[in-house]
């Protein structure tokens, strides 16, 4: 091996010498210069000339010099450059010769409109040119570029190719006609055209264009020598027929149309629409003769027939088209119109169905669906009805028809088709006679959609199926009293009664019932008997509601001590005992609340806290209670252990931070506040508080960071509203108002605040809106709503004057510190002020009415 290397290596170092010798490097041809280069002296180095310039640009004769204009904007803009400008005041000096640039436009435009006034003929008012049209003209005209012309040459020759190659190609003739219009020739292109409609004449789109490209009266002409050529063709036809201005002339040509196209639908139906009644139930005679294929003209011709015709031709049709549905769906409804009943058109529709079934023709139960709703919206009720019934089961497995049909009912009525939705449950509640949820599907139906006495048909019917269905009853016995039959809504609870006497729901209802009526005396006695029969929690509770309401807290009391024997952890019995023993009557006596009174309830609220530690509405009523008859020490206490036990109660925290505010102490507030929303960093409640009780520099950085951490919280959306309306920014107060009142319906401060601002800033529409939503909403709770609502002697209020007397009693001085106006404090039905007032407005006002809100 290590020989062979070496014989390689001597090649390789031949070859390279050779190549070496063959082409020499740059190196190796100056070597004896290099070498005789050592032999030079610092002098001979000197002597060597520095490198010059020698190229030819200094052997040529020099050019003149070559100037060039400057535009007109650089002389001037160097002109002015630097100028100092005196302004003169109007009418102390006269103008100098000194040319104005902007003066040339003003005289371009001067002449311009000189120039339109000279075309204008002063004699007879007519004017050549449209003075305000005139530049609009000028840009409509085409000015074609080189690139453009070129382009067009170039497809010039290709159309003429195409037309020449193969002349009976009829786009060829209409791309070649296309571009001549394209290219401003008009002429040319008609003439293109006219040799295509000579080469091509069979062609019918070649004789539209030549049409199209013609004037109209030209236009009659090139159609007239098209139907020569193509008698057939229905688009020339009804082409011809568009260019008669005359209804007459069109009768014509539409006429004689037919006799060369007789099986044309479209120029039947085009010329039966020209025709009155008279004359188009003769052509349509004719057009189902010809076209009997065609459904709309059977149809049609039926509409215009009396009864015994239209049975006739309708029968006709049915033989003509034994698979046509809509046929069928049409003789139902002529049924209809003479007053069939439902057994006629059930019967219609079930012929029409085996005839399907007898041709194969699949029926498709959405498809039958949507000709139910499509004879709803024709007015036919009946037929629509015959058509749920005889189709809706179609395809539906037996499990899973109920849930099927609620679907389809919900649907229906949803896209506003009530009869099928309607129909859809009768035939549900036939096929599920006991099944209480399609009976309240039902009952919901009427109540919003159908008047009053479907819903009690319905009602009465559905009570007899499903007897324990209560819910049924409740709904029964309601629409009664509300259209004022008491006599009939008490006999309908006696019924439930009988059907469900152990039942606490009707016990309950019937006691309203009474007492909503001012039957106390009977409300009292079906109390008694239901702590006999059903002797519920709820029960016993408003046996105390209904002796408090009637001004007897002994009563009430006694009721509470033997309701908490039976119910020890029923909290909302403790706090009713606390509330009655702060009433005078309690003891016996009219005089103001005493210390008795007060040690008794704090009995009831320590024994309930024992029984319900986590009962937070109890531990508020206790740590008021604690307040005011015993100082803020012991309140403070009561709400930190009510904090431990219950953690992240955002209640028990606006409670404590409240006491510190009414305590005067604000910097203890502001750092509970600080612990509070460290601790329930998502709560509304918290946050609302603080945006309203905060500094009014701070409010809205507050706003910002509430709707960070709670965006949708109908709390802060409503805070956020009235910082608006302090801000005098009305439409974006109404707007987040909207906003809080659809997040939370239920939320009666909202709707509250909301009126209020709308006595301050709307107008009487406007307020009678927010009071029609606020009634429908039916609102029962909020802070500020349950302390009126729930307060002793408002039992009976309706939600409108609980409205009013909200806004009249804690919005009346607002948290601008603006009264209500004399106008919308007696709308708001009272000029009572609040009970507290300060940097949050009616909210930091709200726990002086705790006591109220707690009330059941």
């Amino acid at each position: 091996m290590e020989a062979q290397r070496k014989r390689k290596r001597g090649k390789d170092q031949e070859a390279l010498a050779k190549a070496r010798e063959d082409r020499p490097t740059i190196s190796d041809q100056f070597a004896d210069l290099k070498a005789k280069m050592a032999e030079m002296t610092p002098d001979m180095w000197d002597a060597i000339p520095e490198v010059g310039d020698y190229s030819l640009k200094h052997k040529q004769v020099r050019r003149k010099e070559v100037f060039t204009p400057l535009p007109d904007h650089v002389i001037e803009s160097s002109r002015t450059e630097g100028a100092i400008v005196n302004a003169l005041d109007p009418g102390a000096a006269t103008p100098g010769g000194m040319t104005s640039i902007s003066g040339l436009a003003e005289a371009r435009g001067k002449v311009l409109g000189l120039n339109l006034d000279r075309m204008s003929d002063s004699v007879s008012g007519q004017t050549v040119v449209d003075p305000k049209g005139y530049l609009t003209d000028l840009n409509s005209l085409k000015i074609n570029s080189d690139a453009e012309v070129g382009d067009i040459e170039k497809a010039r020759l290709l159309m003429r190719s195409v037309t020449s190659t193969n002349p009976k190609h009829g786009p060829g003739w209409i791309a070649a006609a296309r571009l001549e219009e394209y290219a401003g020739k008009l002429v040319a292109a008609r003439k293109v055209i006219k040799q295509g409609c000579e080469t091509c004449p069979d062609n019918e789109d070649v004789w539209l264009e030549a049409a199209r490209l013609q004037t109209p009266d030209n236009a009659k002409t090139v159609l007239a020598n098209a139907v020569r050529h193509l008698p057939g063709s229905v688009k020339i036809w009804l082409h011809a027929a568009d260019l008669e201005t005359d209804a007459t002339k069109k009768r014509i040509v539409l006429r004689r149309a037919l006799e060369f196209v007789p099986n044309s639908v479209k120029l039947w139906r085009t010329a039966i629409e020209l025709e009155d009644v008279d004359d188009a139930r003769i052509m349509l005679a004719r057009a189902v003769e010809c076209v009997p294929h065609s459904v709309d003209m059977w149809l049609a011709l039926a509409r215009l027939e009396s009864y015994e015709n239209a049975r006739r031709i309708l029968n006709q049709a049915r033989e003509a088209l034994p698979t046509e549905l809509a046929i069928w769906i049409a003789a139902c409804k002529l049924e209809e119109s003479q007053g069939a009943s439902a057994e006629v058109a059930d019967k219609i529709i079930e012929r029409a169905l085996a005839s399907l079934r007898q041709y194969q023709v699949i029926n498709d139960r959405e498809a039958w669906l949507k000709e139910a709703e499509a004879a709803e919206s024709a007015g036919a009720p009946i037929t629509c009805g015959a058509i749920v019934r005889a189709t809706i089961h179609m395809g539906v497995e037996a499990e899973d028809r109920k849930r099927t049909w609620l679907d389809d009912a919900e649907n229906c009525s949803s896209r506003g088709s009530v009869v099928t939705a309607r129909a859809i449950l009768a035939h549900a509640l036939s096929s599920f006679p006991n099944k209480k949820g399609i009976w309240m599907r039902a009952a919901q139906l009427e109540k919003k959609f159908g008047s009053y006495e479907a819903l009690e048909q319905l009602l009465s019917k559905a009570v007899r199926y499903c007897p324990k269905a209560e819910l049924l009853w409740l709904m029964l016995a309601k629409e009664r009293w509300l259209s004022g039959d008491v006599p009939a809504a008490r006999a309908t609870l006696q019924e439930a009664f009988k059907a469900n006497p152990d039942s606490e729901e009707i016990w309950l209802a019937a006691v309203k019932l009474e007492w909503e009526n001012r039957q106390a005396e009977r409300a009292r006695l079906l109390l008694a008997k239901a702590r006999e029969r059903a002797p519920t929690q709820k029960v016993w509770m408003k046996s105390a509601i209904l002796e408090r309401e009637e001004g007897r807290a002994a009563a009430a009391l006694s009721l509470l001590d033997a309701a908490l024997a039976r119910y020890p952890t029923f909290d909302k019995l403790y706090m009713m005992a606390g509330q009655c023993a702060l009433e005078p009557a309690a003891q016996g006596d009219s005089s103001a609340q005493g210390a008795g009174n007060a040690d008794r309830a704090r009995a009831y609220y320590q024994a309930g806290l024992r029984r319900c530690p986590e009962s937070v509405p109890l531990w508020l009523l206790a740590a008021r209670l604690e307040e005011g008859a015993w100082g803020a020490n012991k309140a403070r206490s009561m709400l930190e252990l009510a904090r431990l036990r219950n953690p992240k109660c955002p209640p028990l925290w606006l409670a404590a931070i409240r006491l510190e505010r009414r305590c005067g102490e604000v910097k203890a507030a502001e750092n509970l506040m600080a612990k509070a929303l460290q601790d329930c960093p998502t709560s509304g409640l918290l946050w609302a508080e603080e945006i309203l009780c905060a500094p009014r520099a701070q409010q809205k950085g507050k706003s910002v960071e509430a709707l960070k951490r709670c965006d949708n919280d109908p709390h802060v959306i409503t805070a956020v509203a009235r910082l608006f309306e302090k801000d005098r920014k009305y439409p974006k107060a109404r707007k987040w108002f909207n906003r809080a009142v659809a997040l939370d319906a239920d939320n009666g401060d909202a709707w509250a605040a909301f009126f209020a601002f709308e006595l301050q800033q709307g107008t009487a529409e406007q307020q009678a809106d927010v009071i029609a939503r606020c009634v429908k909403a039916e609102p029962s709770h909020g802070e500020l709503w349950c302390s009126v609502s729930k307060k002793t002697g408002n039992q009976r209020l309706d939600r409108e004057t609980v409205l009013r007397k909200v806004v009249a009693q804690y919005f009346a001085p607002d948290a601008r510190g603006a009264p209500v106006s004399g106008t919308a404090s007696a709308v708001a039905n009272g000029s009572s002020t609040a009970n507290g007032a300060g940097a949050g407005g009616a909210q930091a006002a709200a726990p002086a009415a705790a006591d109220s809100a707690m009330q059941m």
